[in-house]
């Protein structure tokens, strides 16, 4: 079976990064599976919008940090695909599902951590482990890591950690699929105003401008910053750009 569009899946596709990045890949011709974890009507909305684009759009609940139901995921993932795209494969992989954990390290509890480490590091491991035998040769992983796996502010270590994890993760994907024409490469963003981590980087003003002061564009990031550059990573374009870590932050703590 074959498509004429590239197909994407993003997971965390809802909201935030992962809508932009949804919006992003449809506005290059590329058709959209995108997941959520509880936010069905956001993910609806993202999916309409994609269709406006004239791409085709499926959302598809996953929560990313329990293994156990990603078998259940792909075989939903594979009955989509030969239904609404007529094919049996895709060809983007998006990693961005997650949520924020911002604690000292004298307070972070052993359940904060394990949370962090099933979304961040386990959950990516095994979502692209299962991903591997339905993507096509010559497709791309991207996974979505964070500044501060380069700098270190307090209160992120644990989050930080795990995407540490991710970035080195990642190189050898890159160095294993490589005989299949995979690329794998990691989207490390700045601090973005999103409702990530309850908004604090949007909503807290001094939060804000300090961050704004130590960027070299003068501002924090905003979610059009970080999409256009995953949708560049899966265009011919970026054919030869693998097992990179592409910081896009404004030149953050330089």
């Amino acid at each position: 079976m074959a498509t004429k569009n590239k197909i994407a899946l993003v997971t965390g596709g809802s909201r935030g990064l992962g809508k932009n990045m949804a919006l992003s890949l449809a506005k290059k011709g590329v058709d959209i599976l995108l997941t959520y974890n509880s936010r069905q009507e956001d993910a609806q909305a993202v999916v309409a919008a994609v269709d406006e684009l004239g791409q085709k759009a499926v959302a598809l609940q996953l929560n990313s940090s329990t293994v156990g139901g990603f078998d259940a995921f792909y075989e939903q993932v594979s009955t989509t695909l030969r239904e609404t795209f007529q094919t049996d494969r895709f060809d983007f992989l998006i990693n961005n599902a997650g949520t924020a954990l911002h604690a000292s390290i004298a307070d972070t509890t052993e359940a904060q951590f394990d949370e962090m480490m099933n979304i961040h590091l386990k959950g990516v491991f095994f979502l692209t482990q299962k991903a591997l035998p339905l993507l096509n040769d010559g497709g791309r992983i991207i996974n979505i890591s964070t500044g501060l796996a380069r700098f270190s502010v307090p209160g992120s270590s644990a989050y930080a950690s795990m995407k540490g994890g991710v970035e080195v993760f990642t190189r050898y994907l890159a160095k294993e699929l490589g005989e299949r024409g995979i690329t794998a490469n990691v989207v490390a963003p700045g601090a973005i105003e999103t409702d990530f981590g309850g908004g604090r980087v949007r909503d807290n003003q001094q939060m804000n401008e300090y961050l704004a002061s130590v960027t070299a564009l003068g501002r924090v990031g905003l979610p059009d910053d970080i999409g256009g550059v995953v949708a560049f990573l899966c265009t011919e374009d970026a054919r030869w750009i693998n097992a990179q870590r592409i910081e896009v932050s404004g030149g953050m703590f330089l």
